[in-house]
């Protein structure tokens, strides 16, 4: 037996452990190599307390190919397109002016109830719809008609959306310049603001898991990036990592609101690199930056499964609908600024003039042209009848339930009692 005064073994080896710890604990420790391992943010300590300035980085530069004059000003950023290509851009863009103008007009003359023009925002509309896939999905907010044109949506079917006819894809159901094409893969656009964004990052993650060679592109305004929606698009797209392009068309007005009252930041671009996305501000009035910018992000977001912002420095020359005065909220030298000196149809017809591939005759016919082939779809489609009123009850279930035919029902019984107030030879039978 061990005695009693004597220390055991195990205590000369705990005495020993004690003595290698406290030597550890006595060689001094620079904290200055100590790093952050916190999991939500990748970054350094500072010792100094400093909170971040917003204004500290510069503004985020605007890529841009062409100046106001169509001069290119770096050759290698030339995307070479063939003529062909340029013309069809410059007489894409130009129909839509005119059918914006034709359709204002009728509006004004109480023959349709609403529109909205996209003077000044067509470099953003065809610029990035040539560099997209057919297949691409898109998803507008109210102001992409370009976009639907450049693939390929005839005029008839621009003109019947807006009369709501029986020719209108919609079935005479929605407001006007709420235009969509299953066939041209352009969802239905909605009204309320922002809607689209979360369900564009949805649809991006479903494309994601079929694995094919598609993206998603979702169009809005700086406005919108605003609404609650813009966060919660921007955010999951990032982490779930999808193909889907986010293309702002920052116009410097939402309705009212300039963008000095809307944030404080620096534009939208800015908040790509807070979510985690690659992001780029280009001048939407150079076609040619639009398209290099798109065709870049399109080819990364598919070969990379990430999204990408966009912002397209532009401005919006008209109203923002038939229901706004834009002279109460900025000045006429303003938007005669925007107008004259910096549009983007001007500035490619510039290019095109340069290369001897557009000239005062081409313009004065193609004008002459255009307005005739616009005019045509225009009475064609107000002389169609109106979709019959049935059709208010169908496509919401796939089998009439009993609440919605007791709706249709009593719909019929108002109108033979009163049939004299509704003029249903104006509707299809």
């Amino acid at each position: 037996m061990l005695s009693k005064n004597k220390p055991s073994i195990v205590s000369f080896r705990a005495a020993a452990v004690f003595s290698l710890h406290a030597l550890h604990r006595q060689q001094p420790f620079d904290s200055t190599l100590e790093k952050p391992q916190f999991p939500g943010a990748s970054a350094e300590f500072v010792d100094h307390l400093e909170f971040i300035q917003p204004n500290v980085i510069s503004g985020i530069p605007v890529y841009r190919v062409m100046d106001r004059q169509g001069n290119i000003m770096n050759p290698s950023q030339d995307p070479q397109l063939s003529k062909e290509t340029v013309l069809n851009f410059y007489q894409k863009m130009t129909l839509l002016n005119t059918m914006d103008r034709i359709l204002y007009e009728s509006q004004r003359q109480g023959r349709i109830s609403f529109y909205m023009t996209n003077y000044g925002e067509e470099g953003t509309h065809i610029g990035s719809a040539a560099a997209l896939d057919p297949n691409d999905l898109v998803f507008g907010q109210y102001r992409e008609a370009g976009v639907l044109m450049y693939r390929g949506f005839p005029l008839d079917l621009f003109m019947a959306q807006c009369y709501a006819n029986a020719d209108d894809l919609g079935k005479g159901r929605q407001m006007p310049v709420h235009y969509g094409s299953k066939d041209l893969n352009f969802v239905t656009i909605s009204s309320p603001l922002a809607t689209q964004i979360p369900q564009a990052a949805g649809a991006a993650y479903a494309v994601k898991r079929e694995n094919l060679n598609r993206v998603v592109i979702c169009y809005f305004g700086e406005g919108a990036a605003s609404e609650g929606d813009a966060h919660a698009g921007f955010n999951f797209s990032a982490t779930l990592e999808c193909p889907l392009i986010f293309f702002c068309r920052n116009n410097g007005y939402a309705i009212s609101t300039p963008t000095n009252e809307q944030y404080r930041g620096d534009g939208i671009a800015a908040r790509g690199p807070g979510y985690g996305m690659l992001s780029i501000r280009v001048d939407g009035n150079d076609v040619f930056a639009v398209y290099n910018a798109t065709k870049e992000a399109r080819r990364r977001a598919v070969a990379e499964n990430q999204p990408f912002l966009i912002e397209a420095m532009t401005y919006r020359i008209g109203h923002h609908s038939t229901s706004d005065d834009s002279s109460a909220y900025r000045s006429v030298d303003e938007v005669n600024y925007w107008d004259k000196q910096d549009h983007p149809i001007s500035r490619l017809r510039h290019y095109m003039a340069a290369r001897g591939w557009w000239s005062e005759d081409d313009e004065r016919i193609w004008r002459k042209q255009s307005r005739k082939t616009v005019m045509e779809a225009f009475e064609k489609a107000e002389k169609r009848l109106k979709p019959n009123p049935e059709l208010l009850f169908t496509d919401v279930y796939e089998e009439m339930i009993p609440s919605v035919n007791k709706q249709k029902e009593s719909l019929w019984r108002h109108l033979q009692q009163y049939k004299e107030h509704y003029p249903l030879d104006l509707y299809e039978k």
